[in-house]
């Protein structure tokens, strides 16, 4: 694993907060930072040219939804995941455990693996630990992610013990099946809100010497409470060294008050599901572009956004291309969404370095208001 390093390069004096690059064999990723999610090899509505811009590092892509289009197979033909989407930043590719396991009515899980029909033509698919790695070798991520069961956030003790144990296992298969050393394999640590558990899993997962870590099996169905509470205790216990990546939340708070535990990476489906549906993320709020009040509102979203659509175009011009049902409103809306979060975590990273996080993101660290969440899951 000579082509991973993680380097840390500033710790905040107040919160576990830090500044560190990772460092792949397709450049480094500056931390902490937001990822973009491209789940199908594509962040939705998004070319690689406006994700450079955005000031993008690292995008993050499917395994599961990837084998069942267009087939690994066909990626590898191409040239690698890289190649095929025209990206030459970092990629990680996800191992697909949550999408399976989300397959409720469709899957059954073995200790070998779990059994599934494609939603696609309902075909049966084995999926086991060593299946994934082959997909994901064959995709050819900088980053890969090791099989893990997933479970719900509602899930009892006894379940998730049985699955943050099997986790284990599996990446101990995961690790074995490993062909290349040109892709980084992380381990999730599993235990849902089970503190222990947690603790428990970051011992096991740390003994493997990995070249980072993932936190995994939240937002999923647990409270904020209860996310910020895993988080907080699990992310100060993994190794300084390592990277530390946080799944599938992307909200200004729950990436605050996860940098301040420590974490250095994040990703997320909120910026493209909301530009999808005509809404815009202006610092930390959500904005409905369809509502009246823009029609006439010749302002940029937001005039302090570096991003191609708050240079070029006013909200009055969204609204119009929004009622009008255009393609390029959701597409304007998605780039906008990706650039405000990682423009946020960019922005937590000076002041860090500064020695100014809390006093300038102090908001954001407390804990938050009652309100419905949007679930980050691809």
């Amino acid at each position: 694993m000579s082509h991973f390093h993680f380097s840390l390069h500033k710790e905040c004096r107040h919160t576990n907060a830090r500044v560190g690059v990772f460092h792949t064999p397709h450049g480094i990723v500056e931390t902490p930072r937001f990822m973009p999610v491209g789940t199908l090899a594509n962040v939705k509505g998004i070319t690689p040219d406006h994700l450079v811009q955005a000031q993008a590092q690292m995008v993050l892509s499917n395994t599961y939804h990837l084998h069942l289009q267009p087939g690994e197979g066909i990626v590898q033909k191409a040239g690698g995941l890289h190649r095929f989407m025209a990206w030459e930043g970092p990629i990680l590719t996800d191992s697909g455990g949550f999408q399976v396991f989300s397959l409720s009515e469709m899957r059954k899980i073995r200790e070998e693996g779990v059994v599934f029909r494609s939603p696609k033509d309902g075909r049966l698919i084995d999926m086991t630990p060593e299946r994934s790695i082959q997909i994901q070798n064959a995709l050819g991520a900088d980053v890969i992610m090791a099989f893990d069961e997933c479970p719900p956030g509602d899930a009892g003790r006894e379940a998730v013990a049985a699955a943050t144990a099997r986790t284990y296992r599996w990446l101990e298969r995961c690790i074995e099946a490993h062909e290349r050393d040109d892709q980084a394999l992380f381990g999730i640590v599993q235990g849902g809100i089970f503190l222990d558990l947690r603790s428990q899993a970051v011992t096991d997962l740390t003994k493997l010497d990995l070249p980072g870590y993932a936190i995994g099996g939240v937002s999923v169905g647990e409270s904020p409470e209860n996310i910020r509470k895993v988080v907080q205790h699990t992310a100060p216990l993994l190794p300084k060294n390592k990277i530390r990546y946080l799944m599938g939340v992307g909200t200004y708070r729950e990436m605050a008050q996860a940098i301040a535990a420590g974490i250095d990476v994040f990703d997320c489906v909120i910026p493209t599901r909301l530009g999808r549906h005509g809404a815009a993320l202006v610092k930390g709020d959500r904005w409905n572009l369809k509502n009246a009040q823009f029609k006439e509102d010749f302002r940029p979203l937001d005039e302090s956004c570096p991003c191609y659509t708050c240079q070029n175009f006013t909200r009055a011009y969204l609204h119009h291309l929004i009622k009008a049902k255009e393609m390029l409103a959701y597409m304007l809306l998605s780039l906008h969404n990706v650039t405000e979060l990682i423009q946020f975590t960019v922005r937590i990273r000076e002041s860090i370095l500064s020695d100014r996080f809390v006093e300038e993101f102090g908001e954001w660290l407390e804990p938050e208001p009652t309100h419905a969440r949007i679930d980050c899951k691809p």
